[in-house]
């Protein structure tokens, strides 16, 4: 059952590269009345901080994330197709002798989505949306370091939704789909003895079905400030109709030059069959955030 999940997740992952890498090429070898509109981001920021004999206390330590995000708009006559990519990793580095942790992962994401359609008014289109989410290492609910809460496809996340796609332009767009599967892979044994991410304990993989709406809005702010945001709402007609799961996401960055900028990015998360322990031993649902700021270097490409 495990192989034939991996196998599955390969040969999506590996459709979603090829989809981005063909969109890519297209771009290339056309001219500047391309249909194709291609967009990446690439940033590394980090800080650095070392102390001697600082009286307020602190640990020498070096933090670096890297971030990188692509997206590919095909748009001709009754068709559109538009893929996405978002990858972040990073961490941070304790320079110091003290004993204890020395490396704790500060990012960790992989996102691939793409979604085709077929244009039913100038704006309006009955689209097919697929995406795929999981992260590269395992994590760690810190100080404890020796036993992982999350692993690369534990939790794994597909969803498949047929529906309508209003697209004003390539800048905003609303996905709705009353036909929706959402499925959780928990890989791992242990973490899928537990019952994580809300699979039942013993299995690895956890079927919803349900209605699905995705948001996503990216504007050119002022000259020098791009925005980047997406909202996705899930609601499961198997069990518990009434709780939606969220998954919001934005993302600012403040141009200095071509290659210098800062970056603030926000993530809030909330789904009612992730159970997470509280710093006083309670287990339940809670609602995740995750904030992450930072000062590097970073190169935009566009067509």
């Amino acid at each position: 059952m495990l192989g034939k999940i991996k196998s599955f997740i390969g040969v999506f992952f590996v459709f979603n590269i090829f989809c981005v890498s063909a969109q890519v090429k297209e771009t290339i070898v056309k001219d500047s009345a391309s249909v194709w509109k291609l967009t990446s981001l690439y940033s590394l920021s980090g800080t650095q901080s070392s102390f001697v004999n600082w009286n307020s206390g602190g640990r020498n330590n070096i933090s670096l994330i890297g971030n990188i995000s692509a997206s590919a708009d095909y748009n001709k006559e009754k068709w559109n197709w538009s893929s996405d990519v978002s990858l972040a990793f990073g961490g941070i580095k304790y320079l110091d002798e003290v004993e204890g942790l020395n490396l704790q992962k500060t990012d960790d994401k992989i996102d691939i989505s793409s979604i085709v359609g077929m244009r039913v008014s100038k704006r309006f289109l009955i689209s097919i949306n697929t995406g795929f989410k999981t992260q590269f290492i395992d994590g760690f609910t810190y100080p404890n370091d020796s036993v992982a809460v999350s692993k690369f496809m534990a939790p794994g996340y597909l969803n498949l939704a047929l529906g309508t796609d209003y697209i004003k332009d390539a800048n905003f767009s609303i996905f709705s789909s009353p036909f929706a599967a959402k499925t959780t892979f928990v890989v791992d044994d242990s973490l899928s003895n537990l019952g994580a991410f809300g699979v039942d304990k013993g299995e690895h993989v956890r079927h919803e079905f349900g209605a699905f709406i995705k948001v996503k809005w990216n504007s050119k702010i002022m000259k020098n400030i791009d925005l980047k945001s997406k909202l996705e709402l899930f609601s499961n007609y198997l069990r518990n109709p009434e709780n939606i799961d969220l998954n919001g996401e934005i993302a600012f960055v403040f141009r200095v030059n071509s290659l210098f900028s800062a970056t603030a990015q926000w993530n809030l998360i909330y789904d009612d069959d992730i159970k997470i322990r509280d710093k006083n031993g309670n287990l339940g649902p809670r609602t995740q955030f995750k904030s992450v700021l930072g000062i590097g270097i970073s190169y935009k490409l566009e067509n």
